[in-house]
């Protein structure tokens, strides 16, 4: 980490109150994963073409988040089983701003991603009232749900000085439930947000020179497939085998 804070010395900043022109809340997104060590290696090489937000003169911010399912995990096999039209469902607290939201993030057929979200007060495994019409009305489904787990992970937010696009990295992930923890150690994903998907991106362009490709991830369903090993995960594979090469990178 002491690293990667020295490299981020060198990017020009950018605030929360400028970053509302690329909130980019209705999106395209591109993931990849790879090996921290990779990361100590890209983030010189791209200072030039992005900003870096701080918080708080913080520009590594913390996530902790709780994500909910209903009790036959809808919002999970929906994913796993390539539904077009599919959603999830967290209460997500950015620690250095000490903001709290209830989010749902939307992905259509189109594979374009929709988030809307609402302050609240705090994260609670209880779902107020007042928050259940919030979710029926941006879900049109008035759904039983219940905790799953939480996450949480250090996050670097980069802006293009270029175009309209918006550039998170997050490290250190880890997650768990009542039973059990676990951690990705070493392990970045990293997502490109963009108003439609585009190979322009100094970022995309710089990562196919170094031989790292997209690779579609969701936090969410491989943290629920490990944490509930009894939940059908084909799908899923190749992303475990993928996640368990990276950590074991040298």
């Amino acid at each position: 980490m002491n690293k990667i804070n020295e490299i981020l010395q060198n990017f020009e900043t950018i605030s929360l109150s400028e970053m509302d022109s690329v909130k980019l809340m209705n999106r395209a997104d591109t993931k990849f994963v790879f090996h921290k060590s990779q990361l100590e290696k890209i983030l010189p090489k791209i200072q030039n073409y992005y900003k870096v937000l701080e918080v708080k003169n913080n520009k590594i911010s913390t996530y902790q988040t709780l994500y909910f399912d209903t009790n036959d995990f809808k919002f999970y096999y929906d994913h796993h089983n390539g539904k077009s039209n599919r959603c999830k469902i967290r209460m997500r607290k950015y620690v250095e701003s000490d903001l709290n939201f209830l989010e749902v993030k939307k992905k259509n057929n189109k594979k374009k991603t929709n988030k809307t979200r609402i302050l609240i007060d705090n994260i609670s495994p209880q779902i107020e009232e007042k928050h259940k019409e919030f979710i029926n009305k941006s879900t049109g489904i008035d759904y039983q749900l219940n905790e799953s787990h939480w996450n949480s992970f250090q996050r670097i937010t980069l802006v293009s000085k270029q175009q309209l696009e918006r550039l998170t990295i997050d490290i250190n992930l880890s997650f768990y439930d009542k039973n059990e923890k676990q951690e990705l150690n070493n392990v970045v994903i990293a997502e490109v947000k963009q108003e439609k998907k585009s190979r322009s991106s100094d970022f995309i362009k710089l990562l196919k020179y170094e031989y790292i490709y997209p690779l579609r991830i969701s936090k969410y369903c491989i943290a629920t497939a490990t944490l509930n090993k009894y939940l059908k995960r084909n799908i899923f594979k190749r992303k475990f085998l993928q996640l368990n090469k990276i950590m074991n990178y040298d």
